[in-house]
């Protein structure tokens, strides 16, 4: 699998997730299933996220709408500080 960086095409979109981390970095087969883990880690805003989902698609959510994320292939990230 190859890693690849997602971002939203605008920094100030208010559906994006995490708004302290601009990106988020993942394993995937290739572009669109990046996307798709995306979409199902982080369903809608303000509360889909792995530790409180909510429904499939919610207010703010980015299912659809394949213009509004960036899908990069990218480097194997630094491990995280223990």
């Amino acid at each position: 699998m190859k890693w690849f960086a997602i971002s939203s095409r605008d920094p100030a979109d208010p559906r994006w997730p995490l708004p302290e981390t601009p990106r988020i970095t993942l394993k995937a087969k290739n572009a669109n299933d990046a996307r798709r883990r995306f979409e199902e880690a982080y369903p809608s805003e303000p509360f889909g996220t792995p530790g409180h989902p909510t429904g499939d698609v919610g207010l703010g959510s980015f299912r659809g709408d394949a213009e509004a994320l960036l899908v990069e292939e990218t480097d194997t990230p630094p491990a995280p500080d223990a």
